[in-house]
């Protein structure tokens, strides 16, 4: 995958706000919230800002799939290994930290490579939802603004993992437990931040973490 193709196509659109006047690199740095410097050092090395085009794709409505692929979204089959059908939530953040929002219906669906997921723990389910993260009580493990991928079909605790949780205080992303007096613990990969204990009645699993892209 060429960050150059990319870039071009990234012109195109923003060209239609622009009409007649060239639009630069450093026009597509800004429309991305890139500084120019570290953009232009982006594309000398290749490396493409996933999480910033992810944004940008989804404020401008554009498919992720014909940005990356040239493909439209309808040219794709479902099942196909190589695809994941992602309902991307650009407005909800699950805290590292304190209380976040919860789900609602404000969406888009998009299909992504697998390739441009990393980190993948047990990928089984193709219909997967994607939010940010918010805070630092993660890290070094998921860092403060990173995408993650989640599947819902995976609620069991009892197997190793970090899992978003939606409790009355709102939406939490940690690793979870089950104690020995019945109270579920949210723990922190950052040691500053201890563990958590909730009543079972106050949380609801919603997902396990599945996969990221870390915020650049």
């Amino acid at each position: 995958m060429n960050l150059n193709e990319i870039i071009e196509k990234l012109k195109d659109v923003i060209s239609e706000t622009k009409i007649g006047a060239k639009v630069f690199d450093k026009d597509v740095a800004t429309a991305l919230n890139i500084p120019q410097a570290t953009f232009a050092t982006m594309k000398k090395r290749n490396s493409i800002p996933y999480e910033e085009i992810l944004e940008f794709c989804a404020l401008k409505k554009i498919s992720v799939n014909w940005l990356f692929f040239d493909q439209a979204v309808d040219m794709l089959k479902a099942e196909t290994e190589k695809f994941f059908q992602v309902r991307y939530f650009s407005d909800i953040r699950a805290s590292a930290g304190g209380g976040a929002e919860i789900f609602d219906e404000n969406f888009e669906t998009i299909s992504i490579d697998e390739k441009i997921m990393h980190n993948m723990v047990g990928m089984g389910n193709t219909e997967l939802e994607a939010i940010h993260v918010d805070g630092e009580s993660m890290e070094p493990t998921l860092q403060d603004g990173s995408i993650v991928f989640v599947d819902r079909t995976q609620t069991n605790i009892n197997k190793n993992g970090i899992f978003i949780a939606s409790t009355t205080t709102g939406l939490f992303i940690k690793r979870i437990q089950q104690r020995a007096d019945g109270m579920v613990e949210l723990i922190s990969d950052n040691s500053v931040y201890p563990p958590q204990a909730i009543h079972p009645d106050e949380i609801t699993i919603v997902g396990k973490v599945v996969g990221n892209i870390e915020s650049l």
